[in-house]
């Protein structure tokens, strides 16, 4: 190419409309500190398609529909089918298909299908808007549901212009799925897969020079006519050269959006990538780390500030963070940083599930209203399975520290594992209805197969059989062979528990969400004169009787030592230790009774108090989501327990 080149970054449906880009973002500041000299413009094709959708409907399909289509159908694929029939260029590819789905499995497409009528005018515009600013080179970032719209953008840039250099990158390139992109789509000239900090920058340097990429790592490129796929490398990118992420233009482009009113925007940081918890023990349902799932984390100090620069910049305290799992330092730096800065940041967290009382209050004083602490399971039997490493006691324990530290906890309870029994679940779901007043899942769901999981990885685990996810053969037209390459979601036979047990489950689930917003069991220690401890519990669950125990004596140092969770034979050391201790049998018939009362829950090898100090103020922002067929986490309602109502915080996908 030679001389200034012009470089657009392209973000296309359906990346959140509340939420910039962190790829783009990153790569803008990575290009400018290693091409000075380039000229980097973003088209944000995400905020242009909802406006798009406003206009041409006449304000009928509105950006709550953009959510419905491009968040909540990720498992049903109506994102990618939208525009299916723009880049195979038959306005009824996939319809048929799509309508025999939909009906089998109980989805409503309408939404969708009024959004596809639009989709090939808005490509068309599109490409126009893109080829306007002369570009070299245009790098498509692709996550989930974006791989179809900017398939079909691309295909239209290199109709219209053979000589543009098409790149795409992103978490739907990683491994064989980027080869499998590559291969099957002509018009996609490079395909970087894996982390792209050192890949983009030596593929520029190639192209500068118009020499073979051959030496660049996990690069696809064009060999004449054969498609070639680099060896992809093991080193991953240091923290040290993990770019801030520059969203100016992305804050440009939404100020001047008629969309503006309809959105709370957020912004998007990265502190770590990769999982320290599965470098060790990897999660048997996860794939979500792909090829790179070696831990990094920025400093502690570095991190906050980042997010001070991009707080004071942006004038936006809403902060989403895309860590897999919190780096366990930033409990010493980072968040002490931030709960000392006087900022009222709002900010959402995936952790794990273990953490003490301390580290929740912690969180909670730096502003993470919103945490995902990755839950999925009250069974121990399952947990093992998962090799989660934590028991459904410490579960239930992280439960009741949200609600006293006013943390909105998201999860989703997932079941489906080869090895677990009926007998796994029976006690759980008859518990279910004692833990009421405790943030719910959002459902429950059978996994399904991912790429990159060791269940997919090593088919001793139990999932022998398997094959690309039926909802792609509305998405693709494409054979089986590839698609096995290209996808991320695969089906496979149910393993695990089903029938009854799979129906009970699933009702206690919903159950427990719809009683959630008006049950309390609160623990008071009111002051006594003489000096006694007694525990009232303030009983106000939905479905149980409206009452007030009443513990006094080694009764209630029981349930204060149950907080921590013990087994039964550490709590009668402990009241042994107090020096008033009940006989065996007593405290062995006392804990029975506690359960029964659902004060203190079960999980077969130890016990763990259920009431809370407080009464939090809770919003529900919108209805549960219907049964879903398949998900391995389908969207989390928005479920708060919180002393002020927080501005919603979403997981960012991918």
């Amino acid at each position: 190419m030679g001389g200034t080149v012009r470089i657009h970054l392209v973000t296309m449906p359906w990346q959140p409309l509340e939420l910039p880009s962190l790829q783009v973002g990153l790569l803008h500041s990575l290009l400018h500190r290693t091409r000075p000299d380039d000229e980097v413009r973003e088209f944000h094709g995400s905020l242009r398609w909802a406006e798009f959708l406003l206009e041409r409907s006449q304000g009928m399909l509105r950006p709550g529909d953009h959510v419905a289509v491009g968040s909540e159908s990720i498992f049903d694929g109506l994102g990618d089918w939208v525009f299916s029939g723009v880049l195979y260029k038959d306005p009824e590819w996939g319809v048929a298909r799509l309508k025999d789905y939909a009906s089998r499995c109980g989805i409503d497409i309408g939404t969708a299908t009024a959004m596809r009528t639009h989709a090939a005018e808005f490509i068309d515009e599109s490409a126009s808007a893109l080829l306007a600013g002369l570009p070299d080179v245009v790098g498509f970032t692709s996550t989930f549901m974006q791989n179809v719209s900017s398939l079909a953008l691309a295909a239209e840039l290199k109709r219209r212009r053979p000589g543009l250099t098409v790149v795409f990158g992103g978490s739907n390139c990683d491994g064989p799925m980027g080869h499998a992109l590559h291969r099957n789509h002509r018009f996609v000239d490079h395909v970087v897969r894996g982390e792209g900090e050192y890949a983009l920058p030596a593929l520029l340097a190639h192209l500068d020079a118009g020499t073979a990429p051959a030496d660049v790592p996990g690069l696809c490129w064009w060999d004449g006519e054969e498609s070639r796929a680099n060896e992809e490398s093991r080193r991953t990118v240091a923290p040290g050269d993990i770019p801030s992420p520059d969203y100016d233009l992305w804050q440009e482009a939404l100020d001047a959006s008629p969309l503006a009113e309809y959105v709370q925007p957020k912004l998007v940081v990265e502190g770590a990538r990769g999982c320290w918890w599965g470098e060790k023990h990897h999660c048997t349902f996860c794939g979500l780390n792909g090829s790179a799932m070696a831990f990094r984390s920025k400093p502690g100090g570095h991190l906050w500030n980042e997010v001070d620069r991009l707080v004071r910049r942006h004038h936006i305290l809403d902060i989403v963070t895309v860590d897999n799992i919190i780096d366990m330092a930033y409990f010493k730096d980072f968040l002490p940083l931030a709960a000392d800065s006087g900022w009222d940041l709002r900010m959402h967290y995936e952790v794990k599930s273990n953490l003490t009382p301390e580290q929740l209050e912690l969180l909670s004083r730096a502003g993470s209203v919103h945490i995902q602490p990755g839950i999925e399971s009250l069974s121990n039997k399952a947990l093992d399975l998962m090799d989660k490493g934590v028991s459904g006691a410490r579960n239930i324990r992280t439960l009741r520290e949200c609600e006293n530290h006013s943390l909105t906890c998201s999860w989703n309870y997932l079941y489906g594992f080869p090895g677990e029994s009926a007998e796994d679940y029976a006690s759980v779901i008859d518990q279910m209805p004692a833990l009421v007043h405790l943030q719910p899942p959002g459902g429950a769901h059978r996994i399904q197969l991912e790429r990159f999981s060791p269940n997919f990885a090593n088919p001793a685990l139990g999932f022998h059989q398997r094959q690309p996810a039926e909802m792609y053969s509305h998405v693709y037209d494409l054979p089986e062979e590839e698609l096995t390459d290209l996808v991320y979601l695969f089906d496979t036979p149910p393993a695990g528990i089903g029938g009854e047990t799979e129906a009970r489950l699933k009702a206690a689930a919903r159950a427990w969400y719809t009683g959630y917003p008006t049950s309390t069991l609160v623990l008071e220690q009111p002051e006594r004169p003489d000096g006694d401890d007694v525990l009232l519990v303030h009983d106000r669950r939905s479905g149980w009787p409206r009452r007030t125990h009443r513990l006094t004596g080694w009764q209630a140092a029981a349930l204060r030592h149950l907080e921590a969770g013990r087994t039964r034979s550490a709590l009668h050391r402990l009241l042994t230790a107090d020096g008033n201790p009940p006989t065996d049998e007593a405290l062995g018939e006392w804990l029975g009774h506690a359960v029964c009362l659902g004060l203190v829950f079960d999980d077969g090898r130890s016990y763990v108090a259920l009431p809370t100090w407080h009464v939090p103020v809770r919003s529900v922002e919108r209805a549960p989501e219907p049964e879903a067929h398949s998900p391995v986490r389908a969207p989390e309602p928005e479920v708060h327990s919180v002393e002020r109502t927080p501005l919603r915080g979403e997981k960012v996908a991918g």
